[in-house]
This record gives structure tokens, C-alpha cells and sequence, in this order.
């Protein structure tokens, strides 16, 4: 998901057109006044505040004006559901026909896009991709033609800001579009802020992300049909597995993968800062019974690094050595609540 890609043009939904031609709560309620009136009511008798109910039941035939005496008489709503009801029909047929039509008036384009584009076959098995653009090209149109489910693993730490903006603009339009998105990441990811601040949005926005203190290979599944592989370390390669048996190896790695990630609560982590999400990353792996070069290799950081931070650990529960610090954290730690 990593080109720019338009927003669906809005289509009225049926309770968005009744909605318009329906009375609304306080047209209802005056409504209703008036027939406690005995079905008349005279100008003067209207509160201020409701001229604009008054307006919208006058519009809708609810209510008819005598300038005569200067009143409002209620008529019965029959004919206004009458009229609704023919519209609507008037109206689903209109579109009956537009649908039948569309195929048509769309047929020059699909059969341009389909002479320039790749035919994914499901039941295939091993497409070779290659070039940066090609790749992304290839998961653009997987998104859309596969709109319901995304798996991806996505190893590694900080990715780049343009990389960063694009990856929210699109998955927040696969989420949009009613689709589910499941990424795992490894632990240096919590480091980094913008990956931090882009995690929390979308995670706001129903996207799941967990971490995973693993090697793992990049990869990308679309609705448990499609997945996509990267063939080689430079990235400027990948590979397209149709084949439903291979997917569906994949798709169960990818499960297993995400039984044992740890779930991070994003947002709390991007109201803090990158040296107190490492601060905390290195306090949990050394509570663990991690040491200082396994902790450095898991988080991507230097030996150098990992030491300054348990340097100020040390300081902060007054331990003498290594172990007596793993042992205290460990004691706080399972006093926390949850723990």
C-alpha cells in the first residue's frame, strides 16, 4: 500500500435520502402538538423557536397555512409516505438501470488497465516481481482487489519519513474501506518515534500491532489468497505466491507469529519520548534475565548504549551489581498491577 490513491466518491445510502424527506425530531414534535391542539394551530401559538420545524412540516405537506385565520392545519401523513414511497421506487429503479449500465460505460478502461496490467491467478503459483515502483504497484492493486484482510511482518526499526506518510495514508484507507490489518514488528520499532506516532494513529484507527523479540522475513498477506515475498536482502526484489497451499503455510507462520508477540499500547507510548520507550524496553528484557549484549542484539542497540541505560537503572533501584538490579525488577515488576 504505498501510492496516492483518490477517495471513493460518497454514494447516498437509502437512510441518508429518507433522512431528507422525513420530518426530523422537532418537526415530529410539533407535530405531534398540533394534533394535541385538535389539528390546528394559530400563528401566534408557534414558539419562535420552533419557525424551523414549522417551516420544514409546511415543506413537507404536514402542515397547510390558511392566511385567512392564520393558522396551521395538520393533514394526514398517508400522502407523504404515499409520495416517499414512490419516489424511492422511482429511484431504485433509476439505479437499477445505472447499475446495468455501468459495465458498459467502465468496459474502454478495463480493457485498457487489462492490457497493462498483470491477471492474478488464484490458483497459480510463484510470480517474480521486480523494481521498487513494480513492488508497489503490485500492493497497491492487491489492496484493492483483495479489500478485506491484511497480514503483515514487517521486521526491522525506524523506516523512513516518506515511507512513514505513506504507509498511514494507505492503510488507513484499507481501514476506511471496512478492511482488518494485523502487522507485527520487532522490538526496535518502539524506538523510533515517528514509527511510534504512525503505530498509535492507526491503532487508533483499528489496526492491530504487536512486537515480536524475533528474526523473522518481511511479508505481506491479502485475504489468506495472496501473499507477497521479498527475494533477495536489497528490497528491490519480490515474489507473489498464489498458490493456495504455500498461502496457507504462510498464513498459519504468520499466526504463530502472532500468538507469541506482545501487544503494545501504542498510544501511551507516543505521549513519551524514544529514550523513555528504550529506557523501558531495556528495564523489561534485564527483568527477564537478559544480558546487556542479548538485550543490545535484540533492540538494535550498542552494548554502549544498552550499559548508559542500565547505568541509570542501577541508580534508580540503588543495586549494587547486575544480578541484584534483574532481581529487584523482577520483585517490582510482579507487584505491578496485572502482573
Amino acid at each position: 500500500m504505498t501510492t496516492d490513491e483518490p477517495a471513493a466518491p460518497a454514494v447516498p445510502r437509502t437512510s441518508e435520502v429518507l433522512n431528507a424527506v422525513l420530518p426530523d425530531e422537532a418537526a415530529r414534535e410539533l407535530y405531534l402538538a398540533v394534533l394535541r391542539e385538535g389539528g390546528r394551530i394559530g400563528a401566534a401559538g408557534v414558539d419562535p423557536a420552533d419557525r424551523g420545524a414549522l417551516e420544514a412540516l409546511i415543506r413537507l405537506g404536514l402542515l397547510v397555512p390558511h392566511a385567512l385565520d392564520s393558522s396551521y392545519v395538520a393533514v394526514s401523513p398517508r400522502a407523504l409516505a404515499d409520495q416517499v414511497a414512490a419516489d424511492l421506487r422511482a429511484e431504485g429503479v433509476r439505479l437499477l438501470q445505472q447499475s446495468e449500465r455501468l459495465p458498459d460505460r467502465l468496459d474502454e478502461l478495463v480493457r485498457a488497465y487489462e492490457r497493462t496490467s498483470r491477471h492474478l491467478d488464484v490458483t497459480g503459483g510463484v510470480e517474480h516481481v521486480e523494481g521498487v515502483p513494480e513492488i508497489r504497484t503490485l500492493l497497491t492493486c492487491l489492496a484493492r482487489e483483495y479489500p478485506h484482510e491484511s497480514m503483515t511482518m514487517q521486521p526491522g526499526g525506524a523506516r523512513p519519513a516518506g515511507v512513514i506518510a505513506d504507509m498511514l495514508h494507505h492503510t488507513s484507507a484499507y481501514l476506511r474501506r471496512g478492511g482488518s490489518v494485523r502487522t507485527i514488528y520487532q522490538p526496535p520499532a518502539r524506538l523510533d518515534p515517528a514509527t511510534v506516532d504512525y503505530a498509535a494513529e492507526v491503532t487508533r484507527l483499528g489496526c492491530s500491532i504487536r512486537t515480536l523479540a524475533a528474526d523473522f522475513t518481511r511479508l505481506v498477506i491479502f485475504d489468506r489468497s495472496v501473499a507477497v515475498l521479498p527475494k533477495g536482502a536489497d528490497g528491490t526484489k519480490a515474489v507473489l505466491v498464489t498458490d493456495p497451499a504455500v498461502v496457507a503455510f504462510l498464513v498459519d507462520t504468520f499466526e504463530q507469529h502472532w500468538h507469541h508477540a506482545e501487544g503494545v499500547n501504542w498510544a501511551a507510548l507516543a505521549a513519551g519520548t524514544a529514550d523513555s520507550a528504550a529506557h523501558e524496553q531495556v528495564g523489561r528484557l534485564l527483568a527477564q534475565g537478559l544480558t546487556q549484549r542479548t538485550i543490545a542484539a535484540r533492540l538494535g542497540l550498542s552494548e554502549r548504549t544498552v550499559a548508559a541505560y542500565i547505568s541509570r537503572l542501577r541508580e534508580m533501584y540503588d543495586a549494587e551489581t547486575l544480578f541484584q538490579l534483574g532481581w529487584q525488577m523482577r520483585g517490582a515488576r510482579a507487584g505491578e498491577p496485572g502482573a
